[in-house]
């Protein structure tokens, strides 16, 4: 996990350590254990401002956590091409190295900005805020986070976002949520990908799947589908969508009004390249 084995320290966060920074300097031996504990209310406070700044657009966040090859980036193509003349979108997409996702989605039409974690096997919510500079909130309706394939570290990092998706895919093993408890009890919507291969994978039961999510006592719903032959997108599609309205009557409730840009309810925009 991240308080040993050093991965809390990222691209993101360094400078907290750096010899003039916050952090720079633990006091005897427990040194380490504070500089951790420190670095993670750090990236709390960070995710907070990154919150804040999604509300004042009146922009919904999605953290997309899986295995790595569960299909992430081959959903979100689909999803793009599905969304494109519904809602405006970007992505924030986190790999240890390497722009290759990002150039695959840039050519669905969307901003796509790639952050390399290094050996960081994880995104933490100042490399999210770094990101964010590249990106025009007020231009989009919706934030995809594309987070580094791992099913321990990502979950213990809030990055500002509003919330986590998990892919699990069928050539895993359905025993995933009750081997991974944090990540699954974090999620909002549990998905299971690339359901076209259920056909041939006869050792894997969305239903055991589904009653390991419920034993971890998270009553989140799931859906199946695959994104290559489009089965179940639609499910996924408004699932989006019902979160997106929900979230900005929240924020209508909480300040009052929405965005300018928002303030005409929701309608679609034709797509930018």
């Amino acid at each position: 996990m991240c308080d040993t084995c050093g991965c809390n320290v990222t691209p993101g966060n360094r400078h907290l350590l750096a010899e003039d920074g916050r952090h720079a300097k633990g006091s005897d031996g427990r040194q380490a254990v504070e500089i951790l504990q420190s670095l993670l209310s750090e990236n709390d406070h960070q995710a907070a401002h990154n919150r804040q700044h999604f509300e004042q657009h009146g922009v919904l966040a999605v953290n997309l956590m899986s295995s790595p090859g569960s299909g992430k980036t081959a959903l979100l193509e689909q999803t793009l091409e599905l969304l494109r003349d519904r809602l405006r979108v970007a992505v924030i997409v986190g790999d240890l190295e390497t722009e290759n996702d990002a150039v695959r989605l840039r050519q669905h039409g969307v901003t796509a900005v790639q952050i390399s974690t290094g050996s960081a096997c994880h995104l933490d919510a100042h490399m999210v805020h770094s990101a964010l500079h590249e990106i025009d909130l007020s231009e989009i309706d919706l934030l995809f986070i594309e987070n580094v394939g791992n099913l321990v570290c990502p979950a213990s990092f809030d990055l500002g976002h509003h919330r986590n998706v998990i892919l699990l895919s069928t050539t895993e093993g359905d025993d995933k949520p009750a081997k991974y408890p944090v990540m699954f009890r974090a999620a909002d919507l549990m998905l299971i990908s690339k359901c076209d291969l259920l056909e041939v994978l006869d050792d894997f039961s969305p239903q055991r799947a589904m009653q390991q999510l419920q034993q971890l006592a998270n009553p989140a719903p799931t859906l199946q589908l695959s994104a290559k032959r489009g089965s179940g997108m639609a499910a996924w599609i408004a699932w989006l969508q019902q979160q997106l309205d929900d979230h900005r009557q929240q924020i209508v409730k909480d300040l009052g009004t929405l965005p300018p840009e928002h303030s005409h309810h929701h309608h679609p925009h034709p797509h930018h390249h």
